[in-house]
């Protein structure tokens, strides 16, 4: 049997104590079969001395739910992975790179579409009028920059007073009516591979499509080709050696596809919703390993 370790959260973060074991479970299930392991270990015991990790043929960072809180720790942690040569999936540098929203100006500057998306320091009401001005909408999201599961996400309607910024940054985008009707639109791919897609619908009155405000996910045997075009072209202008990536796309009122994220650290990958039940992220990650690929 082969050995990997799959990071987890901080275990002080209790808010995740139930839950992470339970994601865990699924993910074993699917590597059971392709003769794999897992041991779990918190992200933050090997954040300055990644020496416990050596001995992993590979290590996962896919439950290391909530580095955004200590996200200066986290930077720390991807730093010495890289240092210290050990065999991460995804790359320690990528790591680093996705935990910040900011890596969609990147991205828009290789030509990827997605929302107008401006990203400040100071956010003051004169900022979002300025927003509310350029765009044309009645409707912004406001959120920060270094964030995961909606945290602290908030609409905006034109007219709303906001509470002035404290220094963090924060990403603000026009918010797109089409997510109530057409919902956000996810790709899981495996090995570069396209695994499944699944639509993702925010109940009545919310905007948030998360499972936990109720979200409604529905697998998509026929993806639209718009968003699988666009997907790839993301992972294009990523140009890294991904082992597994999820690209939330969601479409404007014309049609156009646009990006809402790049997934590329512990994203859920809805293994409920896969058809294959994970048995391609299973074979990818064994196809990884018999190459011998380090990151």
């Amino acid at each position: 049997m082969t050995e990997i370790a799959i990071l987890t959260p901080d275990p002080a973060d209790v808010s995740h104590t139930t839950l992470w074991p339970k994601v865990l479970a699924r993910l074993q299930r699917a590597l059971d079969a392709a003769g794999i392991t897992v041991t779990p270990t918190p992200w933050t015991m090997h954040a300055d001395d990644a020496s416990a990790l050596r001995g992993f043929a590979r290590v996962l960072p896919l439950l290391a739910w909530g580095y955004h809180f200590d996200h200066v720790r986290w930077l720390r942690a991807c730093a010495t992975w890289q240092r210290e040569g050990i065999a991460m999936a995804n790359p320690a540098s990528v790591l680093a790179w996705n935990s910040d929203k900011r890596y969609l100006v990147e991205l828009a500057a290789r030509g990827v579409a997605l929302p107008a998306t401006t990203f400040t320091d100071h956010l003051q009401q004169h900022v979002i009028e300025r927003m509310f001005d350029a765009t044309g909408v009645d409707e912004l999201i406001v959120k920060p920059a270094i964030s995961g599961g909606a945290w602290k996400t908030v609409r905006v309607r034109r007219g709303d007073a906001i509470e002035p910024g404290d220094g963090t940054t924060m990403l603000v985008q026009p918010y797109l009516p089409t997510i109530e009707h057409e919902g956000e639109t996810s790709l899981l791919y495996f090995g570069g591979v396209l695994s499944h897609v699944v639509n993702k619908r925010p109940v009545a009155g919310e905007f948030r499509v998360q499972e936990e405000f109720g979200g409604v996910y529905r697998v998509l045997d026929d993806p639209p080709a718009g968003a699988v075009a666009l997907a790839e072209q993301v992972l294009a202008a990523i140009d890294a050696p991904l082992l597994y990536a999820r690209i939330d796309v969601v479409p404007d009122a014309d049609g156009l596809w646009l990006l809402m994220e790049a997934e590329l650290i512990e994203p859920d990958f809805y293994l409920g919703s896969d058809p294959q039940q994970g048995a391609g992220f299973a074979r990818a990650l064994r196809d990884a390993l018999n190459d011998g690929a380090t990151a």
